[in-house]
């Protein structure tokens, strides 16, 4: 999984001017990685309570969701379908990782996607 977070993804950034014209190729491309990288996230999210929770926590959030993904959605114009990325990811995210917080606070690794959310 250390592998594939490493060295499989690849999510180009691109000015948002060059983005927001979703019938690019560029545009077309940079949403396929992130999607497959989406898809990477609930894969390795799926080990939880097989592999250390650490171990998962940091290759989905630290390093798969705050180094790739959140870099994309910040990039992604606001609007549903940033809404739309947000929520897929959101979905990844197993709820007993949130069953031990209190109200109003979330994971330390999810503090800079959170306060997207919140904007």
């Amino acid at each position: 999984m250390k592998k594939s977070v490493e060295e499989d993804v690849f999510i180009p950034l691109y000015p948002k001017s060059t983005v927001e014209d979703k019938s690019s190729l560029r545009s077309k491309f940079q949403e396929r990685r992130f999607w497959s990288a989406v898809k990477l996230l609930s894969n390795v999210v799926l080990w939880d309570g097989i592999v250390q929770e650490d171990k998962v926590r940091d290759l989905g959030l630290s390093k798969l969701l705050n180094r790739y993904l959140l870099l994309n959605i910040l990039n992604t114009p606001l609007g549903l379908h940033n809404i739309g990325k947000c929520n897929k990811v959101v979905a990844c995210l197993p709820e007993r990782w949130f069953q031990d917080l209190k109200g109003g606070s979330t994971l330390p690794e999810l503090l800079n996607f959170s306060q997207h959310l919140l904007q």
